[in-house]
C-alpha cells in the first residue's frame, strides 16, 4: 500500500537524522474507500495524485504551525504493507479527513519510495496560504482561492538518496 506523509522540510530533515518518520501515531495519506467514493474514479494513479494532494494540504497545516519553517510543502511516499494503515471509520466520510490513516509506530525513511516537494518557485504562494488558513477553514471564499493557489504548484519528485541535497 502506498502512503503519502505530510512534512515540512525541517521534519524531513529530522526524519532523515532519526532514519525514521514520526513517533507514532502517525497521520498519512491514501487510497482510501471513501477517497474513492469522493473521487469518483477507478484509475489509481489518479487516486494516488488525490492522496498526494490531500497529503500536500496537510503539509500547508503543518507549515501554519511552523512559523520559522521554509514555506514549501513536503510528503514523503512510502511502500507499507497492506493493513499498516487504517483509516478512522468514524470521520471516513468528513471532508476533512478523505483519505486520511493512521500508522500505529514510525515508519522507517527506508520505505520511503520518493520525497515531493516543492519549488523555490511555488514559496510566496504557498506562504500566502498559509496565512489565509484559518480564513478559509472559517468559510472566507478570497482566503480559499489564496490556499487553493498552493495547489497550483506542481510537487516536484526527488529520489531518497537526494533527501540529503534536500535538507
Amino acid at each position: 500500500m502506498r502512503v503519502y506523509v505530510p512534512l515540512t522540510l525541517s521534519g524531513l530533515a529530522e526524519a532523515h537524522r532519526a532514519g525514521e518518520l514520526g513517533t507514532g501515531p502517525l497521520v498519512a495519506y491514501a487510497v482510501t474507500p471513501a477517497l474513492r467514493e469522493w473521487y469518483l474514479s477507478d484509475d489509481i494513479e489518479e487516486l494516488e495524485y488525490a492522496a498526494l494532494n490531500r497529503a500536500a494540504l496537510a503539509s500547508l497545516r503543518l507549515l501554519a504551525a511552523d512559523p520559522a519553517g521554509v514555506r514549501r510543502r513536503v510528503v514523503v511516499a512510502a511502500d507499507i504493507p497492506d493493513g499498516a494503515a487504517v483509516a478512522d471509520p468514524d470521520r471516513g466520510l468528513d471532508p476533512a479527513a478523505l483519505g486520511e490513516v493512521r500508522l500505529a509506530g514510525p515508519l522507517p525513511l527506508a520505505k520511503a519510495a520518493a520525497v515531493h516537494v516543492d519549488s523555490a518557485d511555488a514559496e510566496a504562494d504557498v506562504r500566502a496560504a498559509v496565512e489565509a488558513l484559518a480564513a478559509a477553514d472559517g468559510g472566507d471564499d478570497d482566503a480559499q482561492y489564496v490556499v487553493d493557489g498552493a495547489e497550483d504548484h506542481e510537487l516536484l519528485w526527488y529520489a531518497t538518496q537526494e533527501i540529503p541535497n534536500l535538507v
